[in-house]
């Protein structure tokens, strides 16, 4: 982590905060079988809003010199906590293309993430063979990952997302690699919630920001929350019939 982070020292963060009102959203969930876990919720709705606004699928890039780099789609890069050699740990868990899963699939991996052996998933292994190399070949592997555009999103993303509301807290600030990072306080019974998003000056500036967060809550409570009550209604129509009794 400390490897992956040392690049961003002196990258001009900022943060935009919106204060939501996700009370449609909260229904659907709050009905749907399943209940996926909201971390899910948010990387298909953001996943969705950065296919409409460019800056959120920006990078700035340093060398061969500084530039914008866009790319087609998105790829979410989630944080997952798991317990590993005596100590807890964060680990990332890629989603490419999160605005064309359907959240019961995103969720899937997500829970995977949070429960299989660390070595069955693909990006923790590779996280772990990462942190065993000797530091300059550790260091020189992120330079040219970071550097290089293509390579950037596959091993970095193109936004982060991380939350510590499970354990009854908020994170002000995110810090990853990447043009945008999301991140989302307590959410109460009404829906009520503050959602920010930690962007890079360099790619965009604080207006862009606030109509994408304006643009992240209307398709929470619209399309995502919609597609919460189709899958509702598809898996209560296809469930097994009760015996009746005799």
């Amino acid at each position: 982590m400390r490897d992956v982070l040392r690049p961003t020292a002196g990258v001009p963060l900022a943060p935009v905060q919106r204060s939501m009102s996700l009370a449609p959203l909260v229904q659907a969930r709050n009905g749907h079988p399943d209940r996926p876990p909201w971390s899910a919720i948010f990387a298909k709705g953001f996943g969705l809003v950065a296919e409409e606004t460019d800056q959120l699928r920006q990078t700035y890039l340093t060398f061969p010199f500084p530039r914008l780099y866009q790319y087609d789609h998105s790829v979410a890069i989630i944080a997952v906590e798991r317990f590993n050699a005596g100590e807890y740990a964060i680990f990332p868990l890629m989603i490419g293309h999160p605005a064309q899963f359907a959240i019961t699939d995103i969720a899937a991996r997500i829970r995977q993430a949070q429960t299989y052996d660390i070595k069955r998933i693909s990006e923790f292994r590779r996280a772990l063979r990462l942190a065993a190399l000797p530091f300059p070949i550790r260091k020189l592997a992120i330079w040219t990952c970071l550097n290089a555009g293509r390579y950037r999103a596959r091993f970095f993303g193109t936004f982060a997302l991380s939350t510590v509301t499970s354990l009854e807290a908020e994170l002000p600030t995110l810090i990853w690699p990447v043009g945008a990072g999301l991140t989302y306080g307590l959410i109460s019974p009404d829906g009520a919630v503050d959602v920010r998003i930690i962007f890079d000056h360099r790619i965009t500036d604080a207006a862009v920001i606030a109509r994408a967060l304006a643009r992240l809550e209307a398709t929470l409570n619209g399309p995502v929350a919609d597609e919460l009550r189709q899958t509702t209604l598809w898996m209560s129509s296809h469930m097994p019939a009760a015996n009746p009794c005799h």
